[in-house]
């Protein structure tokens, strides 16, 4: 016997089921579990940068930040995860400093004010796509 898999995932079979049994659960609230739960697990989420796509390295280290999270929640620990803020600064000044050649910059001729506008202009371009 043979079962066809759908050729797209539906989240909405799968996802309200899970969620349902999380809620019921009370793993979002571990305070309430039986035990004395008083422990915190905290990690941060490393936000995307200005330096280019998300790729297939950050949806790995997210996968693995929501198994961890998940599980420390599921053990009874109060869990938060953290969304971050000044990601990747070294490699954001890296990659708008590689561009200034495109642009006729030399670090000389381009002080401050250019390197802030142009890490301004690659978060707005790429920010909106996360």
């Amino acid at each position: 016997m043979s079962t066809e898999l759908p050729k797209a995932y539906n989240p909405k079979e799968t996802e309200d089921k899970i969620y349902k049994f999380w809620t019921d659960s009370g793993f979002f609230t571990p305070e309430n579990l039986p035990g004395k739960r008083k422990e915190k697990f905290v990690t941060c989420i490393a936000p995307p940068n200005i330096t280019g796509e998300l790729h297939m390295g950050h949806a790995l280290e997210l996968t693995l930040q929501d198994i961890i999270v998940r599980t420390k929640r599921m053990q009874g620990y109060k869990t938060l995860w953290l969304p971050g803020t000044d990601h990747a600064g070294i490699a954001a000044q890296n990659a708008v400093e590689n561009n200034w050649p495109k642009r006729g910059w030399t670090g000389t001729n381009s002080a401050k004010k250019n390197f802030l506008k142009e890490c301004g202009s690659g978060k707005s371009n790429t920010g909106a796509r996360f």
